[in-house]
């Protein structure tokens, strides 16, 4: 799995590409954690390469989700995110926590 961060005006992207396993959610949860320590919460997370998530990579998301929303600071946004992907959200229950974005212009627009 890659991680690559980007600082934007109004928010920080996180581009992850490959499988988030046991093995590689922890360096996601590291890149989500330097952000949010460094006191922004606006994070638009981009999806679009990543091949499999397990439960560990999802328990990545809830916290990181959880965190920025305290005290509406702000909000993770997934973006590009594959069908088989958005499935398993949607199959644990976690899609509506999420707001969801086709591409990563639009969704750093958004904020």
């Amino acid at each position: 799995m890659n991680v690559i961060t980007k600082q934007h005006k109004h928010c920080d992207l996180i581009k992850v590409s490959g499988r988030v396993d046991n093995a590689s959610a922890p360096r996601l949860g590291d890149a989500f954690n330097a952000i949010i320590e460094a006191g922004r919460f606006n994070i638009v997370l981009d999806m679009s390469e990543v091949e499999y998530i397990s439960s560990a990579g999802l328990r990545v998301l809830i916290d990181a989700q959880k965190t920025c929303k305290r005290w509406n600071r702000g909000e993770v946004v997934l973006a590009g995110v594959p069908r088989p992907v958005y499935e398993v959200l949607e199959l644990v229950g976690f899609a509506p926590l999420f707001r969801f974005s086709e591409d990563i212009t639009t969704a750093v627009g958004s904020f």
